[in-house]
């Protein structure tokens, strides 16, 4: 046995020991004692780096699990097949396969039957080993040449957690926006003037509409900080800590595909976000089982579960000898609030350079037309919801819940996500507004009014997460045991078709006012 026993100690600790030993002999019986023991990959490891350090193992040395060593380095990235493609045939070109090799090939072509399998020769691009990382970046989506409301409330909360970020760490880390578009630099503009402290845009007028392959492309340069030094020597970190997409058709697109460029993961539709650090014992991420190891500044990105009044907070953890960033989340639109516009805020507004690909544009949009505007619920002080419990008469209930809409002076009325997907029959007078463009919901709208009045709603959690920041719910339902009475404020319990005429009515005589059904009191007195 050698002096130093491997099983003795963490694979920190051994890592430190290995240092001070320069010997290949004692090396190699740590590691034929680290096999019989432990046998743990990242131990391993850890003695095969030193046996390279000391240049007893060259740069092909492979594992007992046949995995190359070493075979990332800090700031580099893995060549994918597709990057070194003929440079690799030719530089590979002069040896000569041995006959095993030709028959090997000859087998498989045989075996492909004339299939395509175009992920065979694919490497994995590994993620940066002890890369730099810093700065919450924002895509912040355009249409018709103005931001998203989306991406402005993504900068005011993202503005809100790098402040505080900067309290709790003492680092002060920076919100940059990225965009690209067709005259997008005005835009970029506004980003700095919604909390952005840099906004880094790509100005092309092929890219006015969101093409997948373009825009994915632009935004992994961008993340890696590649370009010319001019637009790119404002940072100095391989790529960005955090990344936030809008959980828009095109953000959520965009979002999987540029995460997948760097090699990192991503929690979708998101409601809520904060940083802190994070102890963990899964011995998948702290390498050995039975240590705890501390994450520091760690994204914590909630969302709702689908099975019930739950939220799941996902965290994107780095593996031993493995770095998932940036650490990225889609974010639900209507979940924060913008910050107010300051136009005298200053920060940096950066023009990103690359070389964009004709093959990239090959499909081309000649002709298009413009949708009429959807149905804005948002910005509204009253909501009345309708939900499955109009199932008994769907014209008369859509007509009552229309009824009380008017009854307000600032109302709209929305439904869930089951009355879009029913097979309900409506009159031909109310069949509009049993339209998707008026669900509330996870893939609905998400509105924030004053008052909220669900009436015959389950109060599934797909629904909860489009509805639950209103100041008062009140829900009107038979069933005592339905979800949404954990959520509201105010339960009545009632038919709808009995509940609604009653409370049109108060509101019509002006019995009520809109502060007394805030407050549930739903009527004056005589007090």
């Amino acid at each position: 046995m050698s002096e130093l026993d491997p099983n003795d100690h963490t694979v920190d600790e051994l890592t430190e020991r290995l240092e001070t030993i320069d010997d290949e002999a004692k090396l190699q019986t740590i590691l034929e004692a680290e096999q019989a023991g432990q046998d743990r990959k990242t131990a391993r490891e850890a003695i095969h780096r030193r046996l390279e350090a000391i240049g007893e193992v060259g740069g092909d040395e492979r594992d007992s699990d046949g995995v190359e060593e070493d075979t990332e380095t800090e700031g580099e990235y893995e060549e994918t097949a597709k990057d070194v493609g003929e440079e690799a045939a030719a530089d590979e070109g002069n040896d000569e396969p041995d006959d095993s090799e030709s028959e090997a090939t000859e087998d498989a072509a045989e075996q492909d039957d004339d299939l395509s399998h175009p992920t065979r020769d694919k490497k994995h691009v590994r993620a940066l080993e002890d890369g730099e990382y810093a700065d919450m970046w924002v895509f912040c989506e355009t249409q018709g040449g103005e931001l998203l409301d989306v991406s402005l409330e993504m900068l005011g909360k993202a503005r809100e957690l790098m402040d505080q970020f900067e309290a709790d760490y003492g680092d002060e880390e920076r919100v940059v926006a990225f965009l690209m578009g067709d005259d997008c630099e005005g835009l970029a503009e506004e980003c700095i003037a919604y909390g952005a402290d840099v906004a880094v845009y790509h100005d092309d007028e092929r890219l006015e509409r969101f093409l997948h392959k373009p825009y994915t492309e632009i935004a992994a340069h961008m993340a890696r900080g590649q370009g010319t030094v001019e637009s790119t020597d404002w940072r100095a970190y391989d790529e960005p800590r955090y990344i936030l997409f809008p959980a828009t058709n095109n953000g959520r697109d965009l979002s999987a595909k540029v995460q997948a460029e760097l090699d990192s993961g991503l929690a979708s539709d998101c409601s809520d976000l904060f940083i802190e650090d994070e102890e963990i014992s899964n011995p998948v991420k702290t390498g050995e089982p039975g240590i705890k190891k501390t994450f520091e500044k760690v994204l914590h990105m909630k969302r709702p579960d689908f099975s019930g009044f739950e939220y799941s907070t996902i965290l994107c953890l780095d593996n031993p000898g493995r770095e998932f960033h940036p650490q990225g989340a889609s974010i639900i639109p209507g979940s924060f609030d913008p910050i107010e516009r300051d136009p005298d805020r200053e920060g940096l507004v950066v023009e990103h350079d690359m070389e964009l690909e004709a093959e990239w544009f090959r499909v081309e949009i000649t002709e298009s037309d413009q949708l009429e505007a959807g149905v804005d619920l948002t910005g509204h002080e009253v909501i009345v919801c309708l939900g499955r419990g109009i199932a008994d008469d769907p014209t008369e209930g859509m007509q009552l819940g229309l009824e009380l809409v008017d009854a307000f002076d600032d109302a709209a009325l929305g439904i869930t996500r089951g009355i879009v997907t029913s097979s309900y029959q409506f009159a031909g007078h109310v069949e509009q507004y049993s339209n998707e463009e008026r669900q509330i919901g996870e893939t609905g709208q998400v509105v924030t009014p004053d008052l909220y009045i669900a009436a015959g709603v389950s109060g599934a959690v797909q629904h909860k997460v489009g509805m639950d920041e209103s100041d008062t719910i009140i829900a009107i339902n038979t069933d005592t045991d339905a979800r949404i009475r954990d959520f509201s404020d105010y339960f009545i319990e009632g038919d709808l078709f009995s509940v609604l005429p009653q409370l049109t009515a108060a509101v019509e005589s002006g019995a009520t006012t809109l502060e007394a059904l805030a407050d549930g009191r739903g009527g004056e007195t005589d007090d």
